[in-house]
């Protein structure tokens, strides 16, 4: 054991009489964590120290190490002491040496779905632990994950919002509690959360993990909360065998979401290799219609969705507004506490559209139309007003009443061309889309330019939705593969075509 001299060195404060701080390692919107020694045991420590102008609430770091001391778990962090600095709380807590997931993901590397389904085994077992005390974290992500250098251990921090089952989203002073990207629709909404909020935000961190960035980053709070609460989830083919515990995880309904047990079963299989059985109860499989094309249906749950939705976009949009409030509301980047901006994002020619009201069978309607510029490389002509999402592989462009979808995806050729990649499409069609039927593929030209079309009709991913009807167009153009699709209700087939139409004439790729 060491013993301490009473000395003090400079440039490295000395607090609580035994905890000498040193260089920074992160920092948030409510304070930083710095690497310090305990010079009374000799071991390496973190401390996480409030700043006095960030509007952190001194209670709340007392409770925080409350809560954590609650829930001894070999991934969860550790907090050895609470002391105080500059008149406020400071947490001592295990040095976990070796970044945040967050971090590995800003340096440009993923997991493999392997390593993904290891880490979220060990983030689930944290969270069951939590949760066996009555403890929700309420803000489970990529920044609060620290990977443990030498041993790769997953270790889940930052319990600072933590609660009891019940607690509200916001906080008293109006202002959102959480990560928009990471919440589930229920803690959204403003619906009692509980255990299975904090596994949608694993599900959603599991995407990032595996494929760089969440299914629900978009360019704005809004245009994210609305991807949350309405838009289809299609979890990227990337993630391999972890779709279906993915697809589970981020049910929208918690009374049907995937439960502890089930999912680190699954987790298991994916980790050691093996493709997971499937659920207990069945879950839609959620894939794109087209060859890797795919749509944006509506939502498969739109519970009391119209008021409580608008009025959280609102409440988001106007806390955005402030320097404060984006930092409690987001705060992705440990250095800044500023909101993440997705790269791609689009830049078209019309003004914002506002979030829809939504119905479960929407009104037929006659669609206008406008051009957009996106920043993925094209202009395109889509129905106005259409709400524009993407997976990282597919644009895709949602009219606000969830009925019309146009896509577009681009890549290099694949084997076999464009009637290839329609010919297999067509053959798997009965594994992918439910009462595939009435399909032909047939080879075309599109501007002089080798090309395949395909035409379909399906039963729609949820019986809310509805059938469908889908037309597909891709063409081969200098080694790239452009590919256009447009989806509409089975009675409305004339509009996917009208719409698809208008994609095709005016489609221009960058350059081109």
């Amino acid at each position: 054991m060491s013993s301490y001299n009473g000395s003090e060195q400079a440039g490295h404060e000395l607090i609580g009489g035994r905890y000498r701080l040193g260089e920074q390692l992160g920092q948030g919107g409510m304070g930083v964590v710095r690497r310090a020694t305990d010079e009374l045991l000799g071991r390496p420590v973190a401390v996480k120290t409030l700043a006095l102008d960030s509007g952190a609430d001194p209670a709340g770091a007392l409770r925080e190490a409350r809560v954590v001391a609650q829930v001894r778990h070999p991934h969860v962090i550790v907090v050895h002491d609470v002391v105080e600095h500059d008149g406020m709380p400071a947490l001592v807590m295990e040095l976990v040496d070796g970044g945040s997931l967050a971090d590995r993901l800003a340096a440009g590397e993923v997991l493999s779905p392997r390593e993904a389904a290891r880490l979220g085994i060990d983030l689930l077992d944290a969270l069951s632990a939590a949760h066996a005390r009555d403890v929700l974290h309420r803000d489970v992500k990529p920044a609060n994950v620290l990977l443990e250098k030498d041993t790769g251990r997953a270790v889940l921090t930052d319990f600072g919002i933590a609660s009891l089952p019940g607690a509200t989203t916001l906080s008293r002073t109006g202002v959102f509690i959480g990560t928009p990207e990471y919440t589930a629709p229920e803690r959204m909404q403003g619906d009692d959360a509980g255990p299975a909020s904090d596994l949608w935000s694993l599900g959603a961190l599991l995407c990032a993990a595996a494929t760089g960035t969440s299914p629900f980053r978009r360019d704005s709070i809004g245009a994210m909360l609305h991807a949350i609460v309405y838009e289809e989830i299609r979890p990227s083919e990337r993630l391999g065998p972890l779709v279906p515990v993915v697809q589970g995880l981020l049910e929208r309904d918690p009374d049907r979401r995937l439960g502890a047990p089930e999912a680190r079963r699954m987790l298991a299989a994916c980790a050691a290799g093996e493709e997971p059985a499937a659920r207990d109860a069945e879950v839609p499989t959620l894939r794109e219609p087209g060859p890797g094309a795919g749509g944006a249906p509506p939502a498969t749950r739109r519970r009391r969705l119209a008021v409580p939705l608008v009025a959280a976009a609102l409440a988001v949009c106007v806390a955005v507004a402030t320097v404060a409030v984006l930092r409690a509301v987001q705060d992705d980047d440990p250095a800044t506490g500023a909101l993440p901006t997705r790269t791609g994002s689009p830049s078209a020619t019309s003004a914002p559209t506002p979030l829809p009201t939504a119905t479960t069978d929407p009104a037929p309607k006659a669609y206008t139309y406008r051009k957009v510029t996106d920043a993925d490389g094209f202009t395109v002509i889509v129905p106005d007003g259409a709400l524009r999402s993407t997976d990282g592989e597919r644009v895709i462009y949602t009219t606000a009443d969830g009925a019309m979808r146009v896509g577009i995806r681009i890549r290099p050729i694949p084997a076999g061309g464009a009637i290839g990649v329609m010919r297999s499409s067509d053959a798997s069609g009965p594994k992918d889309y439910p009462g595939y039927g009435d399909a032909t593929v047939e080879e075309t030209t599109h501007k002089g330019l080798p090309a395949a079309r395909w035409e379909f009709t399906w039963n729609g991913f949820t019986p809310a939705e509805g059938a469908r009807h889908t037309v597909d167009v891709c063409w081969e153009r200098g080694g790239t593969l452009y590919d256009l699709w447009a989806s509409a209700p089975v009675g409305r087939a004339d509009e996917a075509v009208r719409a698809l139409d208008q994609a095709l004439d005016s489609f221009r790729a960058t350059g081109g």
